[in-house]
């Protein structure tokens, strides 16, 4: 490359940026995954658009894999911790049984109902098994859930390709049974579990470290957190372990550390995981080719995501919802959000660079899978959360934003009071939060001013509250509750 197509290919990407950085304020506005909008710019670039050609599978199997990882690791480091353990076990078991389950019905039907041989319809089922964390993460911005489902469909996301990544690469090198089914499962096992014990050691190790060195600038602080959660890849990688267990834990024990700079890391990662996000989405469109797709892609992409969301998925968290007593209507939910996107079409990848034959097929079969069953669940997702009655009761009275005071262990909640909250009328003094909280500025019409205890709320305010962390849980809890039932709510109220 010389500095001429460098020239070119910058300001070429640096457009495509801007584009797909526009679209994501569409895409949440509408409800949708961003990766249909970056998809649709890899189309429009590639040879059937504006006709930059991109057919290395290889490539894309490796841009694919840096992708996954920058993506999990900001999963990882934005998850909160106290909306995961509770849920932690629901979620692994769904990653896991939840996976081996979805495989074996889809790989049934594909085999028996498509006329696929049997490797054929067992790469299909797995490539198509697990959520993406992009698609899943996208999605869940807008449409605020119970922590307890929230949890989850996190953890799930973020745990489920590592073991279908050991079953994809087996399958696609040809050795997947060389040492027979047990050896086979005791090989999965033997990376889950030896991804995770690495990542949650580095990801201990890094934040002791990071709390422990003054670095010379805030800005340091940011990239030797997200290189540890690379370096727990890596790591496990390099003996033949599970990295993509291994970055997700690490960045999930990191994100739940008291680390300096907490709000620089937050948004540092954040643009980093939109950025990888952007960057796979538009790759893996430019490798797709629309004028390859025929009948038979479209027909095949169809049944199998039939297969999967209508039988598989709801049978897969039916099972795995009885050893956790989780309600018809909250399975109902956490089985259709169990969104696909970025990772099936990468997993799609490790046969085409692999040379299986009938991977090209696969590919397509898999691309149009993707765009057309998460363009159908996502739309649906806010309807079915009110119906199912998942949504945070928060989401429908007062929205909080929270920001760390570093300096003094607090945080700086913003609390906006929407129309219909029983907030309103209310006085500050009323709130009666807990001792180490305190309604500092109300914001109303634009102006602002301190509030006096006999200040009444008024709809449409913005309260900022400084609460020690300590206390923070128990404020927001208190704020719920005077939302939903007023200014004789008791104590206890609190959202889950």
């Amino acid at each position: 490359m010389n500095a001429d197509e460098l020239d070119h290919y910058l300001l070429i990407g640096s457009g495509v940026l801007v584009l797909a950085v526009l679209a994501v304020r569409i895409s949440v506005t509408a409800g949708l995954p961003s990766l249909l909008v970056y998809l649709s710019l890899g189309l429009l670039l590639g040879g059937s658009g504006l006709g930059i050609e991109f057919a290395d599978a290889n490539l894309a199997h490796a841009l694919g894999f840096g992708g996954l990882v920058l993506i999990l690791a900001e999963g990882g480091l934005t998850t909160r911790w106290e909306h995961v353990r509770p849920n932690i076990g629901y979620a692994l078991l769904l990653a896991t049984l939840g996976s081996v389950i979805s495989v074996g019905v889809v790989a049934t039907g594909a085999h028996y109902l498509l006329d696929l041989d049997w490797e054929l319809a067992v790469l299909l089922a797995a490539v198509l098994t697990p959520t993406d964390a992009a698609a899943v993460f996208s999605v869940l911005r807008t449409v605020p859930l119970r922590h307890s489902v929230k949890g989850v469909l996190e953890a799930e996301s973020g745990l489920n390709d590592a073991p279908i990544v050991v079953l994809v690469v087996a399958i696609s090198a040809g050795d997947a049974l060389e040492h027979g089914l047990w050896g086979l499962i005791g090989l999965i096992v033997f990376e889950l579990v030896a991804g995770f014990a690495i990542g949650v050691a580095i990801g201990w190790i890094g934040a002791n470290g990071l709390r422990r060195v003054a670095l010379p600038a805030s800005g340091l602080y940011p990239l030797v957190v997200f290189a540890i959660a690379v370096l727990a890849y890596g790591t496990a990688s390099a003996v033949h372990a599970s990295g993509f267990a291994a970055v997700y834990v690490a960045a999930l024990v990191l994100g739940n550390t008291e680390l300096p700079h907490r709000v620089a890391t937050r948004s540092f990662v954040e643009g980093i995981g939109w950025l990888a996000q952007i960057g796979l989405f538009v790759m893996l469109g430019l490798l797709a080719s629309p004028d390859e797709l025929h009948w038979w892609h479209v027909w095949h992409g169809l049944a199998a995501g039939a297969i999967l969301t209508f039988v598989a998925r709801p049978l897969s968290v039916a099972v795995c919802a009885m050893w956790f007593k989780r309600s018809i209507p909250e399975q109902v939910f956490v089985g259709w959000a169990g969104l696909r996107g970025a990772v099936p079409i990468v997993l799609a990848t490790i046969p085409l660079a692999a040379d299986v034959p009938g991977s090209r097929d696969l590919f397509n079969v898999v691309f149009v899978t993707v765009v057309i069953y998460t363009l159908l669940q996502a739309a649906r997702l806010p309807r079915l959360a009110a119906r199912c009655g998942v949504l945070s009761d928060a989401a429908r009275d007062v929205e909080v934003e929270a920001a760390p005071l570093e300096r003094v262990s607090a945080d700086l909640l913003q609390i906006h009071v929407p129309t219909g909250s029983k907030l309103a009328g209310v006085e500050i003094g009323e709130l009666r939060l807990p001792v180490g909280a305190s309604v500092s500025l109300v914001v109303r019409d634009g102006k602002t001013f301190v509030p006096h205890r006999t200040q009444r709320i008024a709809i449409s305010d913005d309260l900022l509250i400084v609460t020690d962390r300590r206390v923070r849980e128990r404020t927001e809890a208190r704020l719920r509750a005077v939302g939903r039932d007023g200014r004789l709510a008791g104590w206890t109220n609190a959202d889950d």
